[in-house]
């Protein structure tokens, strides 16, 4: 899962809008949340854990310590590479 502010709408193949969708801080967190749970089972203690699963989920959890804006959170969430299953 990532957050994608970017949009476009079209009427046939016709761009009738274009822009970015502003995000609140709960819904940044809540969508967080939910991915930190879907990847709980990268992180089971029986399984080898990758560093970039690692990596991701500490990512995901600073998100609200590493960005004073929730737009900026998101665009940086949009940008970071999700590891592979």
């Amino acid at each position: 899962m990532v957050l994608v502010r970017y949009y476009r709408i079209y009427q046939g193949s016709k761009l009738i809008e274009e822009g970015y969708k502003n995000f609140e801080w709960d819904f940044v967190k809540e969508m967080r949340n939910i991915c930190l749970e879907e990847t709980d089972v990268q992180a089971l203690q029986d399984r080898n854990i990758s560093q970039e699963w690692i990596d991701y989920r500490q990512f995901l959890r600073d998100l609200p310590q590493n960005f004073t804006e929730a737009n900026d959170a998101a665009d940086a969430w949009a940008e970071y590479p999700i590891p592979k299953w």
